[in-house]
């Protein structure tokens, strides 16, 4: 239940510390578009992610206008690419220039899912994939890319983080033209899960349902100005205010993923806090450092 003190300090948080959503991205399986012919797997990829995603934007406008919260994203993932290019035969670029097409179709900021799990070896498809990176995201504008290469579990694939280092800097070269943009785009992971909606190394996990919904939350600003209400406090009751405001915040993102849900007919999935700094003056997660006296 919201009461008008909730509603009031939501208000507050949006118009003066710079609290929005980040995103709503929708992680769509594509395992049912595999197929041994490449350009057959590329329509079906397009096919499906037009038919699920055709409102999502839409969508995320209309819950905009209807709540006052800014929702600043509408993206899509997808599963990692490398499984579609290990069973077809033929250019991965097919692909990206596939989910570019979609990209247009449905006016999504980015899709991400361009990306290969690498951490235990390279499985079929994999080196593939890695290696038309470059070019990928240099024939695309709204595309990203992520490799996985290591884990707490199975340790670091050395071979996948030498050449990745290779690779971003092949992108950085074939988009020179672009600010080097492409380099931009792409993102290597320890660790990586697999319902990150941020990118650009968001991509729909396996395990996870046919189609999601997950929401990015941005708080550096709320957080800040939380902190700064505690100044001169005990370590104990900063550790509260910072769980009580993250509370708070999470519970503006749960509002509009339940809403972009059941609209959209999708599964809500995970909301994401996160405190990357945006271009906004105090919306910085340094600033929130500084709070407690760090230089």
């Amino acid at each position: 239940m919201f009461n008008s003190k909730d509603i009031l300090e939501t208000i507050k948080m949006i118009q003066e510390e710079n609290l929005d959503i980040r995103t709503i991205t929708m992680g769509i399986s594509l395992l049912d578009c595999i197929d041994s012919d490449i350009d057959k797997s590329c329509e079906k990829v397009y096919e499906k992610m037009m038919r699920v995603a055709e409102h999502h934007v839409e969508t995320g406008e209309i819950i905009e206008k209807r709540y006052g919260i800014p929702i600043i994203n509408k993206r899509l993932s997808v599963t990692p690419i490398s499984m579609l290019a290990a069973a077809a035969k033929g250019s991965p670029v097919k692909f990206a220039k596939t989910l570019q097409r979609v990209a247009e179709g449905t006016g999504v900021n980015y899709i991400g899912g361009y990306s290969a799990l690498v951490q235990k070896g390279f499985a079929a498809g994999d080196l593939e994939l890695i290696n038309s990176i470059p070019e990928a995201l240099a024939e695309t504008s709204n595309v990203c890319s992520s490799v996985n290469v290591g884990s707490t579990r199975a340790g670091i694939n050395i071979d996948a983080v030498a050449l990745m280092g290779k690779i971003i800097k092949q992108a950085s070269e074939a988009t020179k033209d672009n600010h080097c943009f492409g380099a931009a785009k792409i993102v290597v992971f320890c660790n990586a899960v697999e319902d990150n909606p941020f990118m650009a190394g968001a991509f729909h996990g396996v395990p996870d349902a046919d189609a999601i919904n997950n929401v990015g939350v941005s708080g550096p600003g709320v957080v800040k100005h939380a902190i700064e209400q505690v100044r001169g406090k005990g370590f104990e009751e900063l550790c509260e205010t910072i769980k009580k405001t993250a509370f708070k915040i999470t519970r503006v993102g749960q509002l509009v993923a339940h809403e972009a849900s059941k609209r959209l007919g999708v599964p809500f999935g995970i909301i994401d806090l996160s405190l990357a700094p945006t271009p906004a003056v105090g919306d910085s997660i340094a600033e929130i450092f500084e709070s407690p006296g760090l230089e």
